[in-house]
């Protein structure tokens, strides 16, 4: 492995053999961590909870769809920190790409779409519940700062620079060395990314008048534009940018350089797939046309629309 111009370049020959070259079970175990798993349990069982008093009230205002993408949201964040593919994003960088997918394209999407707010309030007992909605009343700082936050150019530059600052190599190797700061690294994306796709799917409380889905459509097609760029240069630069990785033991039958190349398409083809989706949703419900049966995915976004996608 030889220094080359910016960066390490990577001149030896992939492990050969199908699968992992290294027999490490570390590789493909998962990681019990309580400070990850107690908050998703407390977040299961207060939504579980909550929905279930609210369709006993009325089976309109607990969806089915709903419970199943907030446990979808779970699994997603669950299945990038606890699952072995948070071992082997240590040592892969396409894996640590996926990773990233499944806390920005998948976890927070889905738990927007559920909804979750007015539902875990019905999770908590009487007293506690109306202390908490206190919380976000009208004229409170938190509200005020939420709605801030959630402004559309404000959210759309939020995840922007998330996105880019973390991707600069001395952020991503400094969070691939030091816990912590890879645990703010996550945070910071799952965060971003919230607040992203909060101006899209609208869920409760509602701060502003629902945006128009042309509007939307153009947000997130800029979004899928700045995204494929970082993706497109990860690919196309001639160099491995992340001095960890060249570093990092091969545990699977890829150069560092294509490991680096393969990250880029993960980021610009996946995450564009799944931007250009929900695009197609939007602009199905813009042009009123709805025919025949959608996808789960689809379905849900279509049939919340009213509360979540706001008015045609």
């Amino acid at each position: 492995m030889a220094h080359g111009l910016g960066g390490w370049t990577d001149n030896s020959v992939g492990m050969s053999g199908p699968g992992l070259a290294t027999a490490s079970t570390d590789a493909v175990s998962w990681s019990w961590r309580p400070e990850i798993l107690l908050p998703l349990a407390v977040l299961a069982v207060l939504y579980g909870v909550g929905w279930w008093r609210l369709r006993s009230r009325s089976c309109s205002g607990a969806p089915t769809w709903r419970l199943v993408s907030c446990f979808s949201g779970i699994g997603a964040v669950g299945a990038a920190l606890l699952s072995p593919v948070n071992q082997l994003a240590e040592d892969l960088f396409f894996v640590h790409m996926v990773q990233h997918l499944l806390l920005i394209k998948l976890a927070a999407p889905a738990f927007l779409l559920a909804n979750p707010l007015p539902v875990v309030l019905w999770g908590l007992p009487a007293g506690l519940r109306i202390r908490a909605g206190r919380l976000l009343a009208r004229g409170t700082p938190l509200r005020a700062a939420w709605q801030v936050l959630t402004w559309m150019p404000l959210a759309w530059v939020t995840y922007a620079l998330a996105l880019w600052l973390w991707h600069l190599p001395i952020a991503y190797d400094a969070a691939l060395n030091h816990r912590l700061l890879h645990d703010a690294e996550h945070l910071a994306f799952f965060w971003a990314a919230l607040l992203f796709w909060w101006p899209v799917i609208a869920p409760a409380p509602h701060f502003r008048r629902p945006v128009h889905h042309g509007v939307r459509i153009v947000y997130l097609v800029l979004a899928a534009f700045q995204e494929a760029v970082l993706g497109l240069l990860l690919t196309v630069v001639p160099w491995v940018l992340y001095a960890t990785y060249a570093l990092a033991p091969r545990v699977l039958a890829l150069t560092v350089q294509q490991d680096q190349t393969w990250g880029g398409i993960v980021m610009w083809g996946a995450g564009g797939a799944i931007d250009m989706l929900v695009v197609l949703v939007l602009l199905s419900r813009l042009l009123g046309r709805q025919d025949g049966p959608a996808p789960v995915f689809i379905a849900g976004l279509s049939a919340g629309a009213s509360t979540t996608l706001g008015p045609k």
